[in-house]
C-alpha cells in the first residue's frame, strides 16, 4: 500500500504532466466539452486548482448557500476560476503542483484520483493519448475496489459481484463476473465514465454498464 507521502509525490508529478498537456491544446480544444457534463476543458483546468486556492472555510460558507450540495458548490467555484485567462490557470497549476491537499473523507487519494480521471476526461473526447503512468492506475484501482472508497468516486454497489482484471498490467480486484480491459478503462468505468465501456470485455461488462449514470 502506498504511503501518503508517495501519493502526494505522484499527485505533484501528475499536475505538472497535466499543465504540460494543457499547454499543447489550441483554443478550440480548450473550449471542447469533456466527459464531465457541462464542463469544458477550461472548466476542468480551473477545477484542478480549486482545492489549492479555495480553503475549507470559504468552501463551507458557500456550501451553506447550496444547502450542503457539494457538487453545486464545486461547480460554483470552478466556473468562477475558469474566468481567468488560460495561461494563468496553467501557471497556477504549476505553482501549486506540490501543494498537499487532504480533503475530509477521501484524504490525499481524492486529489490524486482527480489527476488520473480528469486528465482522461479531457483527453478521451479529444482522441488524445495523454495519460498518467499505469502504476498510478494500479494504485487508484486498489482504492476503488476497497471498502474504504469514497461514495463520490464509486457509489455503493457499483462494483459488487464483479472481478476487474487489467490487460496491460498485473492487477486484479473484486470477485464475481469478469470485466477485463486496460487499467485506465477499468478505472474510468469504475468512476462512472460510460465512454470507457467500449474498451472493456467480459460477462460483467454489461452489468457494470447498467450501473453507470
Amino acid at each position: 500500500m502506498s504511503t501518503d507521502a508517495e501519493i502526494y509525490a505522484r499527485t505533484t508529478s501528475n499536475r505538472l504532466l497535466i499543465a504540460d498537456f494543457l499547454e499543447t491544446l489550441d483554443d478550440t480544444q480548450w473550449q471542447a466539452q469533456t466527459l464531465c457534463a457541462g464542463w469544458t476543458v477550461g472548466h476542468l483546468a480551473a477545477h484542478f486548482v480549486q482545492p489549492m486556492l479555495v480553503g475549507f472555510g470559504r468552501f463551507f460558507a458557500v456550501a451553506l448557500r447550496y444547502r450542503g450540495d457539494t457538487d453545486r458548490t464545486v461547480d460554483h467555484f470552478t466556473r468562477r476560476l475558469a474566468r481567468q485567462p488560460r495561461n494563468e490557470l496553467i501557471g497556477l497549476l504549476r505553482d501549486h503542483a506540490a501543494d498537499r491537499v487532504n480533503p475530509p473523507r477521501v484524504g490525499p487519494l481524492g486529489p490524486f484520483a482527480d489527476t488520473c480521471v480528469h486528465l482522461r476526461d479531457i483527453a478521451r473526447p479529444l482522441g488524445l493519448a495523454a495519460d498518467v503512468p499505469v502504476e498510478d492506475w494500479r494504485i487508484l484501482l486498489d482504492y476503488l475496489v476497497s471498502p474504504a472508497v469514497a461514495p463520490a468516486l464509486v457509489p455503493p454497489g457499483r462494483l459488487a459481484g464483479l472481478e476487474l482484471v487489467a490487460t496491460d498490467t498485473d492487477w486484479r480486484g473484486g470477485g464475481g463476473e469478469l470485466v477485463t480491459g486496460t487499467a485506465e478503462a477499468l478505472g474510468m468505468a469504475a468512476c462512472g465514465r460510460a465512454a470507457a465501456i467500449d474498451d472493456l470485455q467480459g460477462p460483467g461488462r454489461d452489468i457494470l454498464l447498467g450501473r453507470l449514470p
